[in-house]
């Protein structure tokens, strides 16, 4: 009883402590997702790169001093600060920092436009003066809105009186740089970081880098983060490694395990990640990093990189190379990366799955409406019926002086479609994951490739059906299900239902291979279909920006070659990225991924119609 009442006190003092120790205002906060849609539109409208994600930060290790009910409060430690690099721009996941929720939401509009001129830090307290004058001077509406921000901030900030000789006048010159941008030239040395600045951007700090006690490099020594909540920068440091085999043995030989009883090799079977190891990891600031010298060959060495050649699939010619996109030179590598097609090599003929055989029926159906679907022609010079649209616009030509001769009749006539379509699949090592107990993201892909293969081959319009995955550069594997010139049946089906998973998503050498091949069609209309479940990614440089800049030059070359690229995704995450690869119209998120067998051909059906 006793050891219970003294728990419950303890979490009454620990949360009255915490309350007062805060400086935040919970009444007034404002979560980030609310607002992002408008300030990633701010972020860009100001100059920020299209490519540059808007995320959450994380919290830093703080080493600006603390008050006293900080102190026995164990607070003020970590806070979210805002910062942004090359591929991503970091804001706090909430605002709290001002007792009105108006400031608050200001405050997040104002770290979007000054990220918008930020190009690279070399001086946190410099480079912030300089971005806030610039966006003043530009846009002078703006001036009252940063003048209410830094008057309601002042009223927080501590006294310089204060504070030590050396904290007190960092503390003037860093309120001289909010009254005045510009004005500072040179910020006093200090052992202290000041009092956090939320209308300024932080720098990113690499990993392993030590704690600054100026402005030159990271106020204060602060942590950055590269991702959301599953990831972090942490502060990094080297320890000797004592798990080594030197040392006295103090065991009885006879108790050793011979050989055949021990083999001390990981069997594990699972490469999913461990949540309680990423939360563990989350809570520290420093990570201890050893090096295990080993002996070279000491060990079993595995290739797990390619399946052997008897087992791979079956490759269709020679290599092929296309260009890259850097996205930091601004040009196309040309014969960057080379392309293979391949063939699923355990697949033989097979018939449609029972499961899918009544939706097929009913999606064939539908479809063979389409193929004698009838249409109205309009101004026709005889027909069965009066074109009445016709006859107005005559009639208000004629009052304005014109008389063009039209016809004044309709008539229903049946026309061809003229329509070409590629439908390229992402088999990317993502997709053995689980969506429940009975199916993998690979699964409901073949079932969607089947499906959309039956409501085709009922409406007559030519396709081609091709999965990707890649392995670097060196090897994107383009696997061919089924080509313009081949018949849909048992061999197409065969191939879909001997996919399985490959490796990674380099997305634009996919896109650009799939449009040479879409291009050659005499079809006069073509659309490109993309199913995908994530972002483009590869084990090389091919991640972040690097890959959505590549995936969106190959979105814009094959517009330019009149095709219609067209996205279809699961994954949630895809308002993030997707707008600017493919355009904010071009693209549709399947929020229930089971639903994508029948929802891809009634997309189909939506993009097709005339």
């Amino acid at each position: 009883m006793g050891f219970e009442l003294e728990e419950w006190v303890g979490g009454i003092w620990h949360r009255f402590i915490t309350r007062q120790a805060s400086r935040e205002f919970p009444s007034a906060r404002v979560l980030l997702p609310d607002m992002q849609r408008t300030l990633a539109v701010l972020f860009r409208a100001m100059g920020g790169a299209g490519g540059v994600a808007l995320e959450a930060a994380d919290h830093r290790s703080l080493t600006s001093r603390r008050s006293l009910l900080q102190h026995i409060a164990g607070a003020g430690r970590q806070g979210a600060v805002a910062w942004c690099d090359a591929d991503t721009l970091r804001l706090p996941s909430h605002l709290a920092v001002y007792p009105e929720a108006t400031l608050n939401a200001e405050l997040y509009r104002w770290l979007a436009l000054l990220a918008g001129q930020a190009r690279g830090m070399r001086h946190w307290g410099r480079d912030n003066q300089h971005w806030t004058h610039a966006l003043l001077q530009r846009y002078p509406a703006l001036r009252p809105r940063y003048r209410r921000l830094v008057d309601a901030h002042m009223q927080w900030r501590p006294d310089p009186s204060s504070l030590r000789r050396d904290e007190a006048a960092l503390e003037r010159a860093v309120r001289q740089a909010l009254h005045e941008p510009g004005s500072v030239a040179d910020f006093p040395r200090s052992e202290r970081a000041p009092w956090p600045v939320p209308m300024w951007l932080y720098p990113p700090q690499q990993a392993s880098q030590p704690q600054a006690t100026d402005l030159d490099t990271e106020p204060g020594g602060e942590q950055a983060s590269t991702n959301t909540s599953t990831a972090t920068r942490k502060r990094a440091s080297r320890v000797d490694d004592h798990s080594g085999k030197d040392g006295l043995l103090l065991i009885r030989l006879e108790n050793l395990f011979s050989w055949s009883e021990h083999v001390d090799l990981d069997r594990r079977g699972d490469d999913s990640e461990n949540p309680d190891a990423a939360r563990a990891a989350n809570d520290l600031d420093e990570l201890a990093i050893s090096r295990r010298r080993m002996r070279q060959g000491g060990g079993l060495k595995l290739d797990l990189d390619l399946p052997p050649a008897d087992v791979d699939d079956l490759p269709l010619g020679g290599l092929m190379t296309l260009p890259e996109w850097d996205y930091r030179r601004q040009r196309l590598q040309g014969n960057f990366v080379q392309v293979q097609m391949m063939s699923p090599r355990q697949s033989s003929p097979a018939g449609l799955p029972l499961r899918l055989a009544s939706l097929a029926r009913r999606l064939r159906r539908q479809f063979e409406h389409l193929r004698s679907d009838r249409q109205w022609l309009r101004q026709q010079p005889l027909g069965t019926e009066l074109d009445m649209q016709a006859w107005i616009d005559f009639q208000v030509e004629r009052q304005h002086g014109h008389c063009a001769e039209r016809g004044w009749f309709q008539e229903r006539r049946q026309t061809r479609r003229d329509m070409a379509c590629l439908l390229l699949a992402d088999l990317s090592m993502s997709t053995d994951a689980h969506l429940d107990d009975q199916h993998r993201v690979i699964d409901v892909i073949a079932d969607s490739l089947l499906l959309f293969g039956e409501a085709l081959s009922a409406v007559g319009d030519p396709f081609a059906l091709y999965g990707f995955s890649s392995l670097r550069r060196q090897q994107v594997r383009m696997l061919e299900l089924k080509t313009f010139r081949q018949r849909y049946g048992d061999e197409t089906r065969g191939r879909i239902q001997a996919l399985r998973p490959g490796y990674y998503t380099r997305m634009g050498a996919a896109l650009r291979q799939a449009t040479r091949l879409l291009a050659a069609s005499p079809s006069r209309r073509k659309l490109l279909l993309l199913v995908t479940d994530g972002k483009p990614n590869d084990l090389d440089r091919y991640e972040g920006r690097y890959g959505v800049e590549d995936t969106r030059q190959a979105v814009i070359e094959a517009r330019r070659q009149g095709l219609l690229p067209f996205c279809i995704t699961i994954d949630r995450e895809a308002g993030s990225y997707l707008p600017y690869m493919f355009g904010a119209h071009c693209y549709t998120l399947i929020r229930q991924p089971q639903q994508l067998p029948y929802r891809l051909p009634q997309l189909y059906r939506q993009l097709t119609q005339p």
